[in-house]
């Protein structure tokens, strides 16, 4: 063991985490399973890297099962990243695409004259949109071509 070991304690300060953490995604299987020494987990000097490639996967919005696939695929399965983060990709546009929907609703709510918003017909129109089963994006969309 020629290389300095780090104590889960030195690891979660490197990387500005929780040490329990740290032990959950040892359970996990997103960190290589640590040595043990005198019973007490110790980690490599790489392992601070890869703690931030759980968090900078965590912060993408890749879920703790997604981030278990792509650790274990690390160094090969280049196709099996590219699936998942063409998916993501998929998922971050819907996501947007509501959120914008979403957003125009509101500022159309603040700009609305009406002073009973349930009078206001663009109002009136997403609500029996959204009770004939549509969501906002798609009732927004309707009304929005009807001159709202």
């Amino acid at each position: 063991m020629s290389e300095h070991m780090l104590t889960i304690g030195e690891l979660a300060d490197r990387a500005g985490v929780a040490t329990s953490a740290l032990r959950y995604w040892d359970e996990l299987g997103l960190l290589p399973a640590p040595v043990r020494v005198s019973g007490q987990r110790r980690y490599p000097e790489s392992a601070p890297a890869l703690v931030g490639a759980i968090l900078l996967l965590r912060d993408a919005g890749f879920s703790l099962a997604e981030q278990k696939v792509l650790m274990a695929t690390r160094g090969g399965a280049r196709e099996e990243w590219d699936r998942l983060a063409r998916r993501k990709l998929a998922e971050l546009d819907e996501q947007i695409a509501k959120a914008g929907a979403a957003r125009e609703a509101i500022e159309h709510g603040l700009r609305c004259g009406q002073e009973d918003l349930l009078g206001c017909p663009s109002f009136t129109g997403l609500v029996t949109a959204r009770l004939a089963g549509q969501p906002l994006r798609a009732a927004h969309e309707h009304c929005a071509g009807h001159g709202r």
